[in-house]
C-alpha cells in the first residue's frame, strides 16, 4: 500500500515536471515565433494563463490549445502593454544615465527618487502580467491596479522579489536548465501570491473587477 502511494505520488511529480517543461518549451517557441520582441510578451501572456487555470483546477487542460489560444487573442494588446512597459524601462535608463553624470553635488540628491521610482516600477511588474490574464480590463485599468495591488500588499511584493532573484540566481549557474525550467517558475512563483492579493483586494474593496 505504501509503496503503490509513493509511485502515485512520483507518477503525479514527474507528470507536473513534464508539464512544466512543456509549458517553458512553448514559451520559448512563441517568443522566437514572434521575432523576440513581438514574440515575448503574448508567449508570457499566454504562459501565465496556463498557469492561472492550473491554480484554479484545471490541471487537466491542453496546455497546448490553452497557450496557442491566449497567444493569438492577446497578441496585439499584449505587445502593447509590453510597448508601455519597456518605454517606461528606456526612460528611466536614460534617467540613469543623467544621473550618474550629474555634477558630484546633484548625484546624492537624485539618485534617492531615482531608486525609489525604480523599485516601485519593479514590484509593480510582479502584478502587471497577473492582472492582464485574471482581470478583463483595459491596459491602462491593468497598469493602475498594478500600482494599487503592489502598495496594498507589501509581504507579497517582498516575496516575489527575493523568490524570483534566489530563482534566477540559481538558475544563472545553469544556463541549460533555463529551456525547460525558467519563466515557467517565476511564473509559478509569481501568479500564486498574485490571485491571493486579487482575492484579498477583492473581499474589502468597492471595485467590481471583471475576471477572465
Amino acid at each position: 500500500m505504501e509503496t503503490s502511494g509513493f509511485m502515485g505520488g512520483f507518477n503525479k511529480l514527474l507528470e507536473w515536471i513534464s508539464r512544466l517543461a512543456f509549458l517553458n518549451i512553448l514559451w520559448i517557441t512563441g517568443t522566437i515565433l514572434g521575432f523576440g520582441i513581438f514574440g515575448f510578451f503574448p508567449a508570457t501572456v499566454a504562459m501565465f494563463a496556463v498557469v492561472r487555470k492550473w491554480m484554479f483546477g484545471k490541471e487537466d487542460l491542453s496546455i497546448f490549445k490553452t497557450f496557442w489560444t491566449a497567444y493569438r487573442q492577446e497578441f496585439l494588446k499584449s505587445n502593447l502593454l509590453g510597448l508601455i512597459i519597456i518605454g517606461f524601462g528606456l526612460v528611466l535608463y536614460i534617467d540613469f544615465y543623467f544621473v550618474n553624470h550629474a555634477a558630484s553635488s546633484l548625484k546624492a540628491i537624485l539618485y534617492v527618487p531615482f531608486l525609489i521610482i525604480t523599485f516601485i516600477y519593479i514590484c509593480m511588474l510582479f502584478y502587471i502580467i497577473p492582472i492582464f490574464v485574471h482581470y478583463d480590463m483595459k491596459i491602462s485599468q491593468v497598469i493602475k491596479n498594478s500600482f494599487f495591488v503592489m502598495i496594498l500588499n507589501p509581504l507579497s511584493t517582498f516575496f516575489m522579489l527575493i523568490g524570483s532573484f534566489g530563482i534566477l540566481f540559481v538558475l544563472s549557474y545553469a544556463p541549460p536548465i533555463c529551456i525547460l525550467y525558467s519563466g515557467n517558475l517565476l511564473a509559478l512563483f509569481i501568479m500564486k501570491p498574485a490571485v491571493n492579493a486579487f482575492e484579498k483586494i477583492g473581499s474589502k474593496s468597492k471595485l467590481v473587477f471583471q475576471e477572465q
